[in-house]
């Protein structure tokens, strides 16, 4: 791809089309001329105050077009800390509530961001379509596969903006090389090799104990069946549990699992092999494994690979996370702070760095990427761009990583996929394509 070409692909990438319909990612210009004030604000409502939400924050202050009407959180301390930074930082005065479902219902709100459990991710994505408001879901996409589909067909029904946010998809860096990738630059692309590598340290005693007053363990749960709260929950730890968490796979190999599949242009697989385990802390009270090596083999014998490991921070590929992809001619390593190209000697043709910052094993990163991801989602409201990471798209990739998890349940066992459908073909991996619902909690029988 010659510069002319290369500064074309990036400007149509950017910028999308100006009419967008439902298969096409967004919304229309017309459509969005019909929310009140939509020409000067869009009125946000964000959904978790915690880890994500200072990188949300953060990127919202530098689109003026934003404006933060209500703040959510189970937790009041945390309702606090983000109702101060939000008026020291933007100079707003958002509403809070600790129930999304309540803020749903007002009228001042035109998108949501989710930045709550995996397992509220889904629930709170079709709740929020049904309601009229549009959707910046972070990733994973959902808790399980069946949640996933369901996703899909809301955002279809109700014809509004959903973006996951897998915010590499909206990195120039990553938008040119992948576009260079298709093109041919390293001749026919064969396999990608995605990594995560993280110090994570021994999970504190978990132990039985008394609700605080300031947290709603109740609306916490959400869908999920009730159970006793205990000590460690109100954090990080949810993730290594899969009442609430999908593991190191849906919080982390989504971001590079995405990639290696963009790059070979791969739907689902035709078979997923797995290794994984629990190999350090081994009696501490995280319940999943924190190491894995998978593959995904594609039809055309096209392979992807990811390499986890969550508590031993060897860098095997001389970074703490990224992507490599081979073609015939070549090689490209990717991540976040932009690209190397290699010919298929080994020596780099061509490097391009980040312009600008992106947080990269940090807890609830941030950065420019973020902004941009963000700016996109917003250009998708107005119907001036395409979504970078619609969800669709999304939820292929976020169900590479249930089928990670799958296979570690069911005892490593490999799986048979229908690369058309993405349906599991291996006896007893139903058990795992939905999950049992707290009464009441059950997703809607109408999408």
């Amino acid at each position: 791809m010659n510069d002319k070409s290369r500064r074309k692909f990036i400007k149509d990438t950017a910028m999308g089309t100006m009419a967008v319909t439902v298969g096409g990612l967004g919304l229309s210009a017309r459509s969005y001329a019909a929310i009140p004030g939509a020409n000067e604000k869009i009125r946000v409502a964000v959904f978790g105050l915690k880890r994500r939400f200072s990188a949300i924050r953060d990127s919202l202050a530098e689109l003026p077009e934003a404006e933060i009407t209500w703040l959510c959180d189970i937790d009041e301390r945390q309702i606090e800390k983000g109702l101060a930074s939000v008026k020291e930082q933007l100079g707003q005065n958002p509403k809070t509530h600790t129930d999304l479902r309540e803020i749903l219902q007002k009228k001042d709100v035109d998108a949501v961001f989710i930045a709550i459990p995996d397992h509220w991710h889904a629930h709170a994505t079709w709740m929020a379509l049904e309601a009229g408001k549009h959707v910046y879901v972070e990733k994973p996409a959902s808790h399980n596969p069946r949640e996933g589909e369901l996703m899909v067909s809301a955002w279809k029904k109700y014809n509004l903006a959903c973006q996951m946010g897998a915010q590499q998809r909206s990195s120039v860096e990553s938008q040119e090389i992948i576009g260079e990738i298709h093109d041919g630059v390293i001749g026919d692309v064969y396999m990608a090799q995605a990594f995560y590598i993280n110090q994570r340290g021994e999970v504190p005693p978990a132990r039985v104990v008394p609700v605080p007053d300031y947290f709603d363990w109740e609306l916490f749960q959400g869908p999920a069946p009730r159970t006793d709260f205990i000590n460690i929950l109100e954090d990080y730890m949810w993730h290594w549990y899969w009442e609430w968490g999908t593991g190191e796979t849906g919080n982390n190999a989504t971001h590079e699992v995405d990639m290696g599949r963009w790059a070979l242009q791969g739907k689902y697989p035709e078979k997923v092999s797995v290794n994984g385990g629990k190999f350090h802390f081994r009696d501490d009270p995280w319940v999943m494994y924190d190491t894995m090596d998978a593959s995904f083999t594609f039809p055309g014998n096209r392979i992807l690979k990811w390499d986890g490991k969550s508590r031993n921070a060897y860098q095997t590929y001389g970074a703490d996370r990224g992507t490599i992809i081979y073609g015939s001619e070549g090689s490209v390593f990717v991540n976040r702070g932009g690209y190397r190209l290699y010919d298929r000697t080994g020596k780099m043709i061509r490097e391009r760095k980040m312009q600008g910052n992106e947080s990269s094993t940090g807890l609830g990163g941030g950065g420019s990427m973020t902004t941009r991801h963000i700016r996109n989602f917003f250009e998708a409201i107005k119907g001036k761009e395409k979504l970078n990471m619609p969800i669709d798209e999304g939820a292929i990739s976020t169900m590479l990583c249930h089928y990670g998890n799958i296979s570690y349940r069911m005892g490593n066992k490999d799986l048979e996929v229908n690369p058309e459908t993405g349906w599991i073909k291996t006896r007893g991996a139903e058990q795992f394509w939905s999950r049992d619902y707290e009464p009441g909690w059950e997703p809607p029988g109408d999408l």
